[in-house]
C-alpha cells in the first residue's frame, strides 16, 4: 500500500482516541500489516529506567531491554533514530527473531521527554531505505500527537 495513505488511515485511526496502548496497538497492527517485508512491528515503552515490551504484531518477543543495549536500548540512549541493515554486524545486537536481519529502531520523544520506541524488523537485509525512515518516523510523530502520555 502507498505509505502516503497509510499516514492517511493511520491519522483516521488515532485522531478519536487518546489512550496510548490503543494507539500503539493500532499503529502496529496498521504498519505490519500495511509495509510488505515486516517480520515484527511494535512499540517497547520506557518504564523504571529501561525499556519493557509494549503492543506489537509478530512473534513474541523480548519482554525487557536496557537502556544502551541491543538497537531499542541504543535508540533510547542516544536519543535518535537509528537504522541496523545487519544486525548480526551490531554490537551487542539481541535476537528476539532469529529472522530478523535488519532493524529500524525510532525513539518516541514527547516535550523533551523519552517515552519508549518504534521498533521495526525485516527478515531481508539493507531492507530500510531513507524513505523509510522518515515514514516510520512521521508515524512516531501521529502516534505522539494523538496519545496522552
Amino acid at each position: 500500500m502507498d505509505k502516503n495513505t497509510l499516514l492517511s488511515q493511520l491519522e483516521a485511526l488515532l485522531s478519536a482516541e487518546t489512550d496510548p496502548v490503543a494507539n500503539m496497538a493500532n499503529t502496529a497492527a496498521l504498519l505490519y500489516h500495511g509495509v510488505t517485508g515486516l517480520n515484527w512491528a511494535g512499540f517497547y515503552l520506557l518504564k523504571e529506567g529501561g525499556l519493557v515490551l509494549g503492543p506489537f504484531q509478530g512473534k513474541p518477543a523480548c519482554v525487557r531491554i536496557c537502556v544502551g543495549r541491543g538497537v531499542c536500548g541504543t535508540a533510547v540512549q542516544l536519543r535518535k533514530t537509528v537504522c541496523v541493515p545487519d544486525v548480526h554486524l551490531f554490537p551487542g545486537h539481541i535476537a528476539c527473531d532469529s529472522a530478523s536481519q535488519s532493524e529500524l529502531v525510532i525513539p518516541l520523544i514527547k516535550n523533551g521527554v523519552i517515552l519508549g520506541v518504534l521498533d521495526m524488523d525485516s527478515p531481508h537485509k539493507n531492507y530500510f531505505s531513507q524513505e523509510d525512515r522518515a515514514f516510520f518516523e512521521k508515524a512516531a510523530e501521529i502516534l505522539l500527537k494523538n496519545c496522552c502520555f
